[in-house]
This record gives structure tokens, C-alpha cells and sequence, in this order.
């Protein structure tokens, strides 16, 4: 690697690794990072007087001691070093992307495989050019099996985040409407997703293959995949599964070609029954007994704003806010549709990153939430505001126009789906449904 050995020494002394003075561990690496508004290098001596062991850094102005580490590029050197420390360590990696879903499906697949080995599963959404080789940075010689997820808004991502990675196995949730201004449309979506597959081809990795997805069935074939691991609702797949219930969480039957076994989840939304089948096919393929992948399956909780069902004072909410994009908003949508409530309200923020098909996708929103058949619709932020025309429903250019608007009307004794993007910061409503 190109990052010093003496680099790798540090971090095998060291082990964590810090990137925020605001969350300083004692003894840790601290590097220092520039980004558009700031430059952390100005942050080093703060680092090492809160208990940085080193701070690397790439501007010799900042320089106070021996403890201090030049380096040409800050960010080279830690994925520089995450790559190198990755590849000391023998054991499988998931590599996991997608348009919608992807950490459902990673929370799913740590929560069965943590039945029986060590695994780690990136936090949060650490999923970027910084958060993977933070996750990366994070595997320890306990670690059994990893579940490392990786997001894209542009082509040739997924392909450098594979390189630092270097998954052997490989799960491509689906293929949505999202990030097309970056990728150049939905034709550079499933182009920049199969780059995961192309990977796995390469290095004769392993792909879990979702057979409903016709999208991804013909990525597999464009990749030449041959290692490949089949579940669906199909009795023909490794994993076959059936959806028996929804209202208000997901209850399915599995076989695994062999024998039924039945789960219940305390998911939420129709949408996330291909999730659990993924878990459940991953975990089938390392070896977990039924039984095993049943009681991961149960005893999973949502959280994070993602298919998460909160019963306030108020109102039972399916809480969906950290992420929107056209696809997941009609799942959403389809989902609240199907439920049992006597009163039923619709609070949709807007999508972001759409390019040139930003009106025409919000305006599409709009006529799916109309025929969801609610009782209150409620369309928060710029775009959906200027695509409002004569439709029904309640439209605010802004979550403070809305607040207004929910502190003065009132919400009581609904079923309430509150989804947008991550930047409407729609959790501001919460406290008043």
C-alpha cells in the first residue's frame, strides 16, 4: 500500500480511527479530512489535546510534533489503509447495494447471521467513498463475516467502493428511480448498480439474485455471473417465500426446497418481504438452521425512521423519513393503501436529486397518493408545490408551513405515513402526530 507500513503499525496500536473532533476516543487516529466548508486539518492539535494517539494530515502548516503524520492526500491514506487492512483478513464479505432497501436488508442479514458468528454490518448509513473504509477500518480479527453496504449517485462509484472491499459475495437489492441526475437516468442506475456484479465476476464472487426482478436477472446475465444463489417466490429458488400477511406487521412462509417453516416480523410494508427473503437466502447459504433464521427474523426491530410503526398519544405512524425516492414512495404508498384504519393520512415530503424528472416524478406522486383512497393529504416542499394545479390535498412550500398548518388542524386517531427525503427533515412533525 502506499500509505506507510508504519501507517498500518499505528492503526494495529490504535485501532480506531476518528474523522470528527466532536467524537474524539482516547488514543485514537484522527484524520483529518477536508470538506467544502471546512478543513480539518486546522482541527489537529485540537485532536491530540482531546487524546488523538496521531493526527494525519496532508498540510505541513499544521504540524506540531511527532505525532502528527504527513501525508500527500488524507483521504487516499485511510482507504489506502482500509484496503490494506481489509486484505489481511480472510473472511467473506457482502458487498450490498441498491436503490431502495439496502439497510433494511443489512440490519435483516446482521440480525439472522448474529445467531451464530461474529458479524459486523456498516452503521448507520456509512455507505460512501469515507463511510466504507470507516466500516472497513472497524473489522477486528474477531470478526467472522461482514456485511459492508455501499450507495451510489454517480457511475464508477460502486466499482472503487468494491476495490477497497473486495467483496465475495454480493446482493443487489433492486432497481428504483433514485439518484437519476447523478447516474444520467435509470439506464445509468442499473448500469452503475451492476458494477457490484461485474466485481464478483472478476474475482469469482458469489451473487444472491432476486429471480422477481427482471432488472436484475438481466444485469446478471450482462455480468456473465455463473456463482449465483436464486430466491423468489418461485418453488424453483434456493429460497421461495410467500407473503401471508401485512396489517399491521409482515408474517411469511419460507422453504428452503426441503420444508415450509413460517416468521413473524415486526416489519412493516409489503415492500420489505424481498428484504427478509434476502436475509433469510444469505444466511441459508452460510449455514443457519431454520430455527436460527427464524429467531433473527422475530427479533429484529426497526429503527431509524425506516418502516418503523410509533404508536404516540396521538396516532399510530409508520415513521419513513430518512430517505424518498420515486420507487420507494409508491411501495410506501401501496403499503398504507392496503392497511385496515378507520382514518388514514398521507404526509409526503419532497424527493431529491430527480434532474430534469423532478416535476414529472412528483407530479406521478401525487396521483398515486389520490388513489391511496385517504382521508388527509398532505404534499410538503418546493417541488411538490409547484406541480400542485388543481390537485387535492393540502401542498406547503416548506415543513414550517406544515407545522403551522398540523398545530392549528390537529391529527388524532389516524394511521399516519410520514416520508420524504432525508434534507425535508420531516422528524420536526413527529412530535405533533
Amino acid at each position: 500500500m502506499s500509505a506507510s507500513n508504519s501507517l498500518y503499525q499505528h492503526f494495529l496500536n490504535h485501532p480506531t480511527v476518528c474523522t470528527d473532533t466532536r467524537s474524539i476516543a482516547k488514543d485514537c487516529l484522527f484524520f483529518a479530512l477536508k470538506g467544502e466548508n471546512f478543513d480539518a486539518n486546522s482541527f489537529a492539535a485540537k485532536a491530540l489535546e482531546l487524546g488523538a494517539a496521531y493526527v494525519i494530515i496532508d498540510n505541513p502548516d499544521f504540524s506540531i510534533d511527532q505525532r502528527c503524520i504527513l501525508v500527500p492526500d488524507v483521504l487516499t491514506a485511510l482507504q489506502e489503509l482500509a484496503k490494506y487492512h481489509r486484505e489481511q483478513l480472510n473472511i467473506p464479505v457482502i458487498g450490498l447495494t441498491g436503490s431502495n432497501g439496502k439497510t433494511t436488508t443489512k440490519e435483516l442479514i446482521n440480525a439472522v447471521l448474529s445467531e451464530k458468528y461474529k458479524t459486523f454490518a456498516t452503521k448507520g448509513n456509512l455507505n460512501n467513498h469515507i463511510g466504507v473504509p470507516l466500516s472497513l477500518l472497524s473489522l477486528t480479527a474477531e470478526t467472522e463475516i461482514a456485511v459492508i453496504e455501499m450507495g451510489a449517485n454517480h457511475q464508477k462509484e460502486i466499482e472503487f467502493l468494491c476495490e477497497l472491499a473486495q467483496p465475495t459475495h454480493g446482493l443487489i437489492t433492486n432497481i428504483g428511480m433514485a439518484h437519476l441526475d447523478g447516474f444520467g437516468g435509470f439506464e445509468g442506475v442499473k448500469k452503475g448498480k451492476a458494477e457490484l456484479f461485474t466485481y464478483l465476476k472478476k474475482h469469482d464472487g458469489t451473487a444472491f439474485i432476486n429471480r422477481n426482478n427482471d432488472y436484475i436477472l438481466e444485469m446478471t446475465a450482462a455480468a456473465g455471473l455463473t456463482k449465483t444463489v436464486y430466491y423468489g417466490t418461485e418453488t424453483n429458488n434456493t429460497i421461495s417465500g410467500t407473503l401471508l400477511k401485512t396489517d399491521p406487521f409482515l408474517e411469511l412462509s419460507w422453504s428452503d426446497q426441503q420444508e415450509n417453516y413460517k416468521v413473524h416480523t415486526q416489519l412493516t410494508g409489503a415492500y420489505n418481504f424481498e428484504n427478509i427473503l434476502a436475509a433469510i437466502v444469505i444466511s441459508h447459504f452460510f449455514g443457519l438452521t431454520p430455527a436460527q433464521i427464524n429467531a433473527g427474523l422475530s427479533g429484529y426491530q426497526p429503527k431509524n425512521n425506516r418502516s418503523q410503526l410509533s404508536k404516540t398519544d396521538k396516532n399510530t405512524v409508520i415513521c419513513d423519513f430518512y430517505n424518498a425516492n420515486p420507487s420507494s414512495m409508491i411501495a410506501a404508498l401501496a403499503n398504507i393503501a392496503s392497511l385496515a384504519a378507520d382514518k388514514k393520512v398521507v404526509i409526503i415530503g419532497d424527493m431529491f436529486e430527480l434532474g430534469n424528472e423532478a416535476a414529472e416524478q412528483h407530479q406521478l406522486i401525487i396521483a398515486e397518493a389520490e388513489k391511496a383512497q385517504v382521508n388527509t393529504l398532505i404534499f410538503i416542499g418546493k417541488h411538490f408545490y409547484e406541480v400542485k394545479g388543481q390537485h387535492i390535498g393540502h401542498f406547503f412550500e416548506s415543513p414550517a408551513e406544515a407545522k403551522e398548518f398540523l398545530e392549528k388542524e390537529g391529527i388524532t386517531d389516524s394511521l399516519v405515513l410520514l416520508k420524504g427525503s432525508r434534507g425535508m427533515a420531516l422528524e420536526q412533525l413527529l412530535p405533533l402526530l
